[in-house]
């Protein structure tokens, strides 16, 4: 496992504070040294805790046409029929898959294709779990057309604590199923909306695992 590198700069300036916080109570505060040493504990798990959200494991890149993997880890909060306004105008199967601040931040590319379609929005912060986060929070949307002209579109948005997207994607390059798509940091929400016919193996409440659980499955073309 390692970092990903949009921690590095935070995970830096965090060890610092914590430093600097240690150093000025260690000599200028006058208390017991169990104190001092207890602090030292407390900032140091602070720290590892900030480092955790930035971990990048390493997970088999599994690739199958017919399947859609989860984006990120996380646990399912939403599977419902939308009618999709902002590209690709029809309605499709909204899967949402919240992201909590333990679980790993990283979003993998759920299908293979080239990417059509990507935006970055500005918006509000509201929880991530809010039904308008969707749309009126901050948020990227990328559109990825497969080689049979199906389209999947996967929006990473920005929640209440989350409020740094970051997004790998460029409009006309190729994107490998299960390649990495981008970083949330802090966590929040994706949403993935797929062809409204597709087979679906998830339910609300299930947890995932970003690039190794399969979600639904694409309808065969005749």
């Amino acid at each position: 496992m390692k970092i990903n590198k949009e921690g590095y700069r935070i995970i830096g300036v965090t060890g610092i504070c914590c430093l600097a916080i240690w150093f000025y109570a260690y000599f200028f505060i006058d208390s017991w040294a169990s104190f001092i040493w207890f602090m030292a504990a407390l900032l140091l798990v602070f720290w590892f805790f900030v480092a955790a959200f930035f971990r990048e494991p390493r997970r088999v890149q599994i690739h199958d046409d017919e399947l859609i993997f989860s984006p990120c880890d996380g646990r399912v909060v939403v599977t419902e029929v939308v009618h999709e306004k902002e590209h690709i105008d029809c309605e499709m199967m909204q899967i949402s898959i919240f992201m909590s601040v333990t679980n790993v931040h990283m979003n993998w590319m759920p299908v293979g294709g080239i990417v059509e379609y990507f935006k970055h929005h500005h918006g509000r912060f509201l929880v991530a779990w809010h039904p308008k986060s969707s749309t009126e929070n901050e948020r990227t949307t990328t559109v990825v057309r497969l080689k049979d002209d199906r389209r999947v579109l996967i929006r990473q948005i920005a929640g209440f604590v989350a409020r740094r997207i970051v997004s790998y994607v460029k409009v006309g390059e190729p994107m490998a199923q299960n390649s990495v798509l981008g970083f949330i940091k802090f966590g929040s929400r994706v949403d993935i909306l797929i062809p409204k016919d597709s087979e679906l193996f998830v339910e609300i409440g299930d947890p995932v695992i970003g690039s190794q659980t399969p979600i639904a499955r694409l309808k065969r073309n005749n």
